[in-house]
């Protein structure tokens, strides 16, 4: 795969000062020196410790997004993965004068060392009484890069920053001295280790396209947050229950020398902090789960997760790819390590902060507790409440129904390609879905010829509950309403009749007209749903492969049809008519009909 070099800017070479300018245009505690880049509090409190950090831009929301009560007093920013030079960093300094002391707090990057550090230099030649209340602070958290490799560099500063920057940024609101805000932020800065894995790299705006680095099935684990290259490639991609042991053991390894960087002792008594971060291109829905896996890779290990933080800290732009961070909390506290309560309560303080997400402040709930326990109800339907018919031939309607839902896997690429032109992507899968739980319904017995009324309504339950959305809504109403048609017609008869079948599904489309003001010519399943049913009813059931022929011909022409409901109501219609691609749902009405007809 490969990052699409588009981005929503004015210019890429504003964009740095642009996106501060909305930055305080956001948190009205900020005030933004443009020249410099400097974001920072425009009412300290200068009786206490100031925070400030920065390096290039690229990663929000750190750093400026971490200005703010609670945390930082300032940050300088560069320009996109550049640091900001040495002047900036030194205006930096010079807004967050205050009377107790800076901790500058920097990511082990040459760039950022070099141009904070020769600041920090600078101005304590400038202000030779004041040299001592300047202190600095490297973060190398990165646990990826093996020792012998970063001997002299050392480990590169990750999402674990932001981590130190919580803590000491709490401590110093709570004003404490700057002795007790340094060795906080340095013990907290030597015990917290960050492994990143990334589906592919981030596009630089203002650059040329990226050629894609990492094929359609390989991640790689251990990249940077400048596109650096990772640790190693994994192909293929593997489900994150596979993924997420293999990164907790970068962290919490001792007998590899090489990567033995965070003291665990794995004997069961290890407690941490758990940090998932989003490096910008991992949706809502997928980062939870990661949670979820990082916290069993854990448990197995025997570590006891006292927090879990969970949000975007640390990006690199719109990488697709996540980081986990664990800060490994003291067994027991002397005199440079700091009580576990402590980092715990200055973790859980609130911070006023557009950077900084929620957290619950508490230890995690057990696995068990967390699902509700309550059993389903299941609405126990008697056989004496339902009219009993079997099919004509019993092996033969089950053999069609299986046909049908193979039909529809089959035909799911085809489907998912028209819905992604025509729709929202999801139909052919969604089909698929149902498909497959209707397969498992007639290989457990659940469905079947012997039974027809009850298996209609199986069918129905399984649209609803595997399917979701409208195509299962659709599906279920009208499954329901056939159920209730076969019984309203069958009239005593025990077997199921091509007529029957006429009448019952006559009246299953009258009543899913109630719930849908879709009518041929609609661009939707309708279509052909109608004309099957309508061709089918006037034969009184005799010409069902005749039905399902013009059903089959009116999907093909909701090709040229305007979409009048459904979700290709909302796609532009001269791009529908340029690609003439049939309604994804129609298509999938014509695969079972031309399934269960055995073509």
């Amino acid at each position: 795969m490969s990052i699409p070099p588009k981005h929503f800017l004015n210019n890429s070479d504003t964009l740095v000062v642009d996106s501060l300018r909305g930055l305080a245009t956001l948190n009205n505690q900020l005030a933004l020196d443009e020249e410099n880049k400097v974001v920072y509090v425009t009412s300290q409190n200068r009786s206490k410790v100031a925070l400030i950090c920065g390096g290039g831009s690229g990663h929000e929301p750190a750093h400026a997004g971490y200005v703010g009560d609670g945390i930082l007093a300032a940050a300088v920013c560069g320009s996109v993965f550049a640091s900001p030079n040495a002047s900036q960093v030194r205006r930096g300094i010079d807004l967050v004068e205050n009377e107790k002391g800076t901790v500058i707090i920097v990511k082990n990057y040459t760039g950022d060392i070099l141009n904070f550090g020769l600041a920090k230099e600078q101005y304590a030649a400038q202000h030779p009484d004041k040299a001592d209340r300047v202190r600095f602070v490297i973060v190398g958290d990165d646990v990826a890069v093996g020792k012998t490799q970063g001997k002299i560099v050392g480990r590169r500063g990750l999402a674990g920053t932001v981590l130190v920057y919580k803590i000491a940024g709490a401590l110093a609101k709570r004003g404490a001295s700057l002795d007790e805000v340094y060795s906080t932020a340095e013990w907290v800065a030597s015990n917290v280790g960050t492994i990143g894995v990334g589906l592919e790299h981030c596009h630089v705006p203002g650059t040329a396209a990226n050629e894609s680095h990492l094929g359609p099935s390989e991640i790689e684990i251990g990249m940077g947050i400048h596109n650096e290259p990772g640790h190693r490639r994994i192909s293929p991609v593997p489900p994150l229950k596979d993924l997420l042991p293999q990164l907790v053991e970068f962290l919490t390894v001792t007998t590899d020398p090489e990567r033995s960087f965070l003291p665990f002792k794995n004997d069961g008594s290890d407690r941490v902090v758990l940090l998932v971060n989003n490096l910008g291109g991992v949706s809502e829905l997928e980062l939870p789960v990661v949670v979820s896996e990082a916290r069993r890779a854990l448990e197995a290990k025997g570590v006891k997760i006292e927090r879990i933080v969970s949000g975007t800290f640390m990006t690199s732009l719109n990488m697709p790819g996540f980081s986990i961070t664990t800060l490994l909390l003291p067994a027991e506290a002397g005199p440079s390590i700091p009580e576990s309560s402590l980092i715990l309560s200055l973790l859980d303080e609130p911070a006023n902060t557009p950077g900084w997400k929620w957290s619950a402040g508490a230890v995690p709930p057990a696995e068990d507790q967390i699902a509700s326990g309550a059993k389903r109800q299941e609405s126990a339907v008697a056989k004496a409440d339902l009219v009993s018919i079997r099919a004509e031939d019993a092996q033969a309607f089950n053999a069609a129904v299986e046909r049908a839902c193979n039909a529809l896997i089959v035909a799911e690429p085809e489907i998912t390609r028209m819905d992604n032109i025509a729709g929202d992507g999801d139909c052919g899968l969604t089909l698929k879905a149902g498909a497959s739980a209707v397969l498992k319904g007639v290989q457990d017995g659940r469905i079947s010829g012997q039974d027809v009324v009850r298996s209609v309504i199986a069918v129905a339950q399984v649209a609803e509950e595997e399917m979701g959305g409208t195509s299962g809504a659709l599906y279920s109403i009208f499954f329901s309403a056939l159920a209730q048609g076969l019984q309203a017609h069958h009239a005593g008869a025990e077997t199921l009749s091509p007529a029957l079948w006429a009448a019952a599904l006559s009246s299953a489309l009258e009543k899913l007209y109630t719930y849908t003001r879709a009518r041929p010519p609609s661009r939707t399943l309708v279509d052909p749903l109608t004309t099957f049913v309508e061709a089918f009813a006037a034969a009184k059931g005799a010409n069902f492969a005749e039905a399902a022929k013009a059903a089959g011909e009116a999907a093909l022409k909701t090709r040229d049809l305007e979409a009048k409901a459904g979700r290709s109501a909302y796609v532009e219609g001269d791009r529908l008519r340029q690609e003439r691609v049939p309604d994804p749902g129609a298509w999938g009405v014509k695969a079972i009909l031309e399934g269960l007809l055995g073509q």
